[in-house]
């Protein structure tokens, strides 16, 4: 199975978000003909994060789905084999609650959600994809009985509920949202790792050659991401030192009090 590396970059990027409160398998092989999912996700009865800190990746995770990132918009075959895949969990997931005598309510089978760096007319009309009734911009719902939707990345609003999907975007979508992580503090707690799999992008990026015209200005991007992960690890690492000597330092006069302590009480 061939991995190009936004593919492994999207799955490790829904991965890191999704670990902490929920069970997540990339690359998912369902039942029947060989065919992969490139994210499968359950979420945990106590889970250790409030998803609301996850904004729109959060909501997207309430329940168990499927999660199928695309570099390009995807054919009318690649949407339909995607629907193929969900039936096919669908069903094994109804079977398992069967043989646990289990009811399974329609409401709990899994979704299908499908990232797009844009939608055109002709697919979302294809499929009867309509906006959300909340009037969420981006985000398109095929029939409900489907429980599939189709989010446009490049339509979404440029908020922070929408940031960490936007970096599964293409061209000035993507690229604004990796101006917002390096915006973040230093402190944040997912600004490091997120760098993190930037660079380690960039870099599968550069070994496999794999680089469309298009994405040169992101090249550009990605450098800086790379300047900042250095700077920020080399910053970690120079703390993580001082505070080693520090204990280091106190143990080694915690020590040597207790001998002189000790001394003077043989004195005696």
């Amino acid at each position: 199975m061939t991995r190009t590396p936004f593919d492994t970059f999207s799955k490790q990027l829904l991965e890191e978000f999704l670990t902490p409160w929920g069970r997540v398998e990339t690359t998912h092989e369902v039942p029947g003909e060989s065919r992969f999912v490139d994210v499968y996700f359950v979420p945990e009865v106590q889970a250790s994060i409030n998803p609301n800190q996850l904004g729109l990746v959060g909501k997207i995770a309430a329940t168990s789905c499927l999660i199928e990132p695309f570099r390009n918009q995807p054919t009318l075959t690649q949407v339909r084999n995607c629907l193929l895949k969900l039936l096919l969990v669908q069903a094994e997931a109804q079977r398992q609650a069967r043989r646990d005598e289990e009811r399974l309510p329609e409401a709990q089978l899994p979704q299908l959600w499908i990232l797009t760096p844009s939608a055109s007319e002709t697919l979302l009309h294809g499929f009867g994809a309509k906006p959300t009734e909340e009037g969420l911009l981006g985000i398109y719902f095929l029939s409900e009985a489907l429980r599939t939707a189709i989010i446009a990345i490049n339509q979404l609003p440029l908020t922070e509920e929408t940031r960490w999907l936007r970096l599964l975007g293409k061209g000035t979508t993507q690229q604004q949202a990796i101006a917002e992580v390096l915006a973040l503090p230093g402190n944040d707690p997912y600004r490091l790792n997120i760098l993190q799999l930037l660079v380690n992008w960039k870099i599968s990026l550069e070994v496999t050659g794999e680089i469309e015209q298009e994405e040169q200005v992101l090249m550009a991007t990605l450098s800086q991401a790379y300047l900042e992960w250095e700077q920020q690890t080399r910053q970690q690492g120079v703390e993580q030192g001082i505070e080693q000597g520090e204990r280091s330092l106190s143990t080694s006069t915690l020590s040597t009090s207790g001998g002189t302590a000790a001394c003077g009480t043989i004195a005696s």
